[in-house]
């Protein structure tokens, strides 16, 4: 069996679809198969940041429209 390791993009999306909680078990197995523990935190912490970004550009956007 071809055990390859994921590339740096599938860690991405792999933590990304593991953030909105919809990782089928199939998909589940394969990322263990595929992706170190090095990849999976580096992954999750810029996925973190990259939402928490988001977050106060969305809530700066929506104060500064508010004020007028």
């Amino acid at each position: 069996m071809n055990e390859e390791k994921g590339s740096f993009f599938y860690s991405l999306k792999s933590v990304f679809w593991a953030m909105l909680g919809v990782r089928a078990n199939k998909g589940y197995d394969e990322d263990v198969k595929k992706l170190t523990p090095r990849q999976a935190i580096i992954a999750g912490l810029i996925g973190t940041a990259a939402f928490i970004t988001t977050l106060i550009l969305v809530v700066r956007f929506v104060i500064s429209q508010a004020a007028g």
